[in-house]
């Protein structure tokens, strides 16, 4: 439950790393129990728990300011010098739980899975909101990442997201409140068929899409086809199940958030 890297270099240094190499952005993820359950427990407590010695002789040596802070105070910290690095910040809701992301069968995949209680998302969502509501380094939230599973369905998907955007947008009216489909942030086509209500949103609603090789058929697509019908195909393939919202009478802007 803390940004990952900390136990190897200085937080400062990695940030102006980031800025050398020219990003002027970072993805900041974390998990809704961080902030619902977990939030005030110090960074030290936590790693006790875990047995992670090593890991925390690191910290002690390159960022011990984070020790004593909470979890929630460590991920704050973070915002804080990517801020001062001249970094904007997107606060990812990546999982339900502090773990690794993702698999179809994780619990956390869909709203009511295991442990996807859509309640304690919102009120994760509200926390994250109104702790960085005042920080302008922090320029957008992102409701869920790679949302997934045998439950999956446009109608609670549109639902929810709409619960969410509401959440966000009405404790901080300035942050760009981010979204995405089904299937793994692959698919956006339930859009086409019912829109989501932005209208309140004063042109602060995003999408977000993923983008992986290995994305739909399977990778021996690309040994069994020409490269250049495959090609066609992956791009054909996004244009119809995303790109398309930057088309048409009510365009909005779309976030390639991962890919390779």
């Amino acid at each position: 439950m803390l940004i990952e890297g900390l136990n190897h270099r200085p937080l400062k240094e990695l940030a102006d790393e980031a800025i050398k190499l020219r990003f002027n952005c970072v993805r900041l993820t974390y998990a809704t129990q961080m902030f619902t359950r977990y939030a005030n427990r110090t960074v030290e407590e936590n790693f006790d728990l875990l047995d992670l010695e090593q890991a925390k002789a690191g910290l002690a040596q390159y960022n011990p300011f984070v020790l004593n802070k909470t979890i929630a105070e460590a991920y704050e910290a973070v915002v804080d010098v990517l801020g001062e690095s001249g970094l904007m910040v997107i606060a990812d809701n990546h999982m339900s739980q502090p773990r690794w992301c993702c698999s179809l069968d994780d619990g956390n995949g869909f709203f009511g899975d295991r442990y996807f209680d859509p309640q304690e998302w919102l009120q994760g969502l509200s926390l994250v909101a109104q702790r960085f509501s005042k920080k302008p380094t922090v320029v957008g939230m992102s409701l869920r990442n790679e949302i997934r599973g045998t439950n999956e369905n446009a109608n609670d998907w549109n639902n929810y997201v709409t619960q969410g955007v509401t959440t966000i947008h009405n404790i901080n009216p300035n942050v760009l409140v981010i979204v995405s489909g089904l299937n793994f942030d692959n698919d956006l086509r339930c859009l086409k068929e019912k829109p989501l209500n932005a209208s309140a949103l004063e042109n602060k609603l995003v999408f977000e899409v993923h983008l992986y090789s290995f994305s739909g058929d399977a990778e021996s697509k690309f040994i069994n086809q020409p490269l250049n019908n495959i090609c066609a195909d992956i791009i054909n393939g996004f244009v119809d199940h995303a790109e398309f919202v930057r088309e048409g009478p009510n365009p909005f802007p779309l976030f390639v958030s991962e890919y390779g």
